[in-house]
């Protein structure tokens, strides 16, 4: 992996995580440092940040990771919703009817409430998800917007990840998702695609409203 490439993987995981906060002041010289590569790569993975969004230059020598809050969440959710709604319907005339009967299967199995490792392999199995979506799909135009989409995405999911009731929801959800397509009931893939994403975007609001201190009070 080129050195440009490993800098911006690191720091994209990083923000993703909330390990560097909205404001975090990303410093060409201090990162490259801490990262243990050059001050080029190190531009250049800072330069891939800002133009997806994920950091602002406020100024020539200062950078910024984005601030992400509920009005964020609430346009990147508006954006999501028409795109994986007619992917899904798309799918269920398009995609590979066994593949999704696996997934489907793969989804009743999971029990991402069980702990910090189901919760794991249960983000690995959306990733399946995605991947088979965007290969019925078939659209370059699809899949690289839903890839944005998915960058900033990570960043919300993680507000939801300690909600144990809530992903064990969102898995019944990807569940009949999943079979709809694999039935090639395309309608029923959208609207399941649909009730799912406004309780995705439900919870997560629900915890940003419950961590978010009241003003004065910190």
């Amino acid at each position: 992996m080129r050195a440009s490439d490993l800098a911006y993987s690191t720091l994209l995981d990083e923000i993703q995580r909330g390990e560097l906060a909205p404001g975090t002041v990303l410093g060409e010289v201090e990162q490259a440092a801490r990262l243990g590569v050059s001050r080029t790569p190190t531009r250049a993975a800072i330069g891939r940040l800002v133009a997806d969004g994920l950091a602002a230059q406020l100024s020539p020598r200062i950078t910024v990771v984005t601030d992400f809050d509920a009005g964020d969440i609430k346009r990147l959710f508006e954006v999501r919703r028409a795109l994986e709604e007619s992917s899904a319907r798309l799918a269920a005339t398009r995609g590979d009817r066994a593949e999704f009967t696996e997934l489907a299967q793969a989804f009743a199995a999971a029990h991402p409430e069980e702990g910090e490792s189901s919760a794991d392999a249960y983000y690995e199995l959306i990733a399946r998800y995605d991947a088979a979506l965007d290969r019925a799909v078939n659209n370059a135009y699809f899949t690289n917007a839903l890839r944005t989409i998915r960058t900033h995405l990570a960043r919300a999911r993680r507000l939801a990840r300690d909600n144990r009731e809530r992903l064990h929801a969102s898995v019944a959800e990807h569940q009949l998702i999943a079979e709809a397509i694999a039935s090639g009931d395309a309608e029923l893939a959208a609207h399941a695609t649909h009730v799912h994403l406004h309780n995705a975007l439900a919870a997560i609001l629900t915890q940003l409203d419950t961590s978010t201190p009241p003003e004065g009070t910190q």
